[in-house]
């Protein structure tokens, strides 16, 4: 009896494991594709004068350099958002980021 108790608290701690791993993966996929969705949007941003074509390009470009793929992009003045999504094997994980040149507060 005692080896079916050990072998039953030895599965309650490998599923205990396994969650905390898928746990663990996603939010390491949140912050992949925030890290992305953030040096895209700047980079983009660099490129606004010259129009959202060049500055969704030039975000697209970075976001894929960190394994993330642009769901979004849109420039609004000077100011770029950018939505991208990161797919692992714990799942997609989407992030927004917006970037623009420094305003003073009034």
């Amino acid at each position: 009896m005692s080896s079916l108790y050990a072998l039953g608290v030895g599965l309650v701690f490998v599923a205990a494991g396994t969650v905390v791993a898928a746990d663990g993966a996603q939010l390491i996929a949140r912050e992949q594709a925030q890290t992305a969705a953030d040096l895209g949007a700047l980079a983009g941003a660099a490129y606004a004068v010259g129009g959202a074509g060049g500055a969704c390009a030039r975000a697209a470009v970075i976001a894929a350099a960190n394994a993330a793929t642009v769901t979004a992009c849109h420039l609004d003045g000077l100011d770029l958002t950018l939505t991208v999504q990161v797919v692992t094997g714990a799942g997609a994980a989407e992030a927004t980021a917006v970037a623009g040149p420094l305003r003073e507060s009034p």
